[in-house]
């Protein structure tokens, strides 16, 4: 069994999922439109170019999501990426936090080397988290 993370975007995502591949490094595995599906499914012309199921997988993690129209912006959560190194996380936080609010920059802290906290542009809250022990002191 394993636990994914599904996005609700107004519209946004196809841009946030090829945003999101570009700024991780990730591999976009599925963005089919309404317009791709079934007449039956629904969503009618408004609709046909946006995103009805989008994947991005990354180092065994898959992150999902789609368009809805009206979906409320996002609250009560955080996608968190775990960076090896604290290049890595210096380099996808702020590829993230482009055009973003930074809640919390990124730095050393008493938990790990690196840990950082934004808002991207899209409204989705991220935790960059490095996985290792806190500098030395």
């Amino acid at each position: 069994m394993r636990l994914q993370t599904y996005l609700y975007f107004d519209g946004t995502c196809r841009e946030a999922f090829t945003f999101y591949a570009q700024a991780t490094g990730g591999r976009i595995g599925a963005m089919m439109s309404y317009g791709d599906a079934p007449a039956e499914v629904g969503g009618g012309a408004a609709m046909a170019d946006k995103i009805l199921h989008a994947a991005l997988h990354l180092d065994g993690a898959t992150l999902m999501g789609s368009d809805m129209a009206g979906a409320p912006p996002p609250r009560g959560f955080a996608v968190t990426l775990t960076p090896e190194t604290a290049a890595e996380a210096e380099r996808v936080f702020a590829a993230l936090a482009e055009n973003g609010t930074v809640t919390m920059p990124i730095g050393p802290t008493f938990w790990t080397e690196r840990f950082g906290m934004l808002t991207d542009r899209f409204g989705v809250p991220w935790m960059v988290n490095m996985d290792g022990p806190p500098p030395p002191a």
